[in-house]
């Protein structure tokens, strides 16, 4: 919940320059390209992006989603969306160096960006000092992103009843953080970087209560007794619980449930199947099969070089038995064998 907490304050704070931000970045990346400029693209160990260019893509995808994708989209998974992610996805592989199976996280970040846009432009506009709704014009700013028809749809979503009482419970959750986030802009991932990077560390990450703890660490560069009372009784927990256990140990020492598809203290990208993959998943039924293939392809050549190797041994064999066969000893005649024998 405190991870959700930070990114409820970071929203209404950062917002704005995230826009500018965003569009002046678009034009330079896309003045780039044309002059055949493809940025690199990072990710740690976790699947988390980092720096270099982490943060420009980052700006690139919010500038991208807040022109393809109108702010009356409430439901990110929606078909009719289709036809805009394959843009957003297509310009994002025009102007960066990025693999496919990316796409999943940047279509993610994606919603993520467009979801605090929305709620950007409801605190900013259309809220007052007390959360009152305001029947506010669009700003002038944002005519080239949002048309009169989008903005009016908007503001009527924003006065349901039903609307008014979830934004009234997010508002309440994310006014008072009990363990607030003290980093900004930077997110769990590029903290992590930061950190091994100063450590000089030969690790590829850090344990979630670390990561939790150093994100809990303001300007003064001590962190609060509360924080550091959470940090020591993960402390103790890792001594004594599995790595293996369902429930995290920073989750265990907060005393709050996991929520499903996150893992707390790792922030956005790291999901309990990405980390399952990197400590070594169960491998599916078609991956099995194909190994059961392999194995038994294996077991036939060996059969049919053992077969091969024993027919020749058993003709060599047969060979030799002739040529005993047929070998008749030069024996003087009125001679026996046995006196032969006998003689030697």
């Amino acid at each position: 919940m405190a991870d959700d907490q930070h990114e409820e304050v970071s929203k209404k704070v950062s917002a704005e320059e995230e826009i500018r931000r965003g569009i002046t970045v678009m034009r330079r990346v896309v003045q780039g390209r044309s002059r055949g400029i493809i940025l690199d693209v990072y990710w740690s160990n976790q699947g988390q992006l980092i720096e270099p260019n982490g943060h420009t893509l980052t700006s690139f995808i919010g500038a991208l989603v807040r022109n393809e994708i109108p702010i009356t989209c409430d439901d990110w998974r929606n078909k009719e969306l289709n036809e805009s992610k394959e843009k957003i996805w297509s310009e994002i592989k025009r102007c960066f160096n990025i693999e496919e199976e990316r796409r999943g996280f940047c279509m993610k970040l994606a919603g993520k960006l467009l979801r605090g846009f929305r709620t950007f432009l409801s605190s900013k506009f259309l809220k007052d000092a007390d959360g009152n709704f305001v029947d506010a014009e669009l700003p002038k700013k944002y005519e080239s992103l949002i048309s009169a028809e989008e903005w009016e749809a908007f503001k009527s979503k924003r006065q349901d009843p039903i609307f008014q009482r979830i934004s009234a419970t997010n508002r309440k959750r994310a006014s008072s953080p009990a363990y607030p986030y003290r980093k900004g802009r930077v997110g769990y991932g590029r903290l992590e970087q930061s950190m091994l990077q100063k450590e000089e560390s030969s690790e590829t990450s850090l344990p979630a209560h670390v990561l939790w703890k150093e994100a809990r660490v303001g300007k003064s560069g001590v962190p609060q007794e509360e924080v550091l009372h959470v940090y020591q009784k993960c402390e103790e927990l890792s001594q004594s619980l599995s790595p293996d256990d369902t429930k995290g140990i920073l989750s265990r020492a907060l005393d709050v449930p996991e929520y499903s598809g996150r893992v707390r203290g790792k922030g956005f990208g790291v999901t309990p199947t990405s980390l399952s993959i990197k400590k070594g998943k169960a491998p599916s039924n078609r991956e099995l099969h194909a190994r059961l293939e392999a194995m038994q392809a294996e077991l036939d050549a060996l059969r049919r070089e053992r077969e091969a190797s024993a027919s020749t041994v058993y003709r060599d064999a047969s060979d030799k038995d002739s040529i005993n066969c047929t070998f008749q000893p030069n024996i003087p005649e009125g001679i026996s064998h046995c006196q032969l024998y006998l003689s030697i």
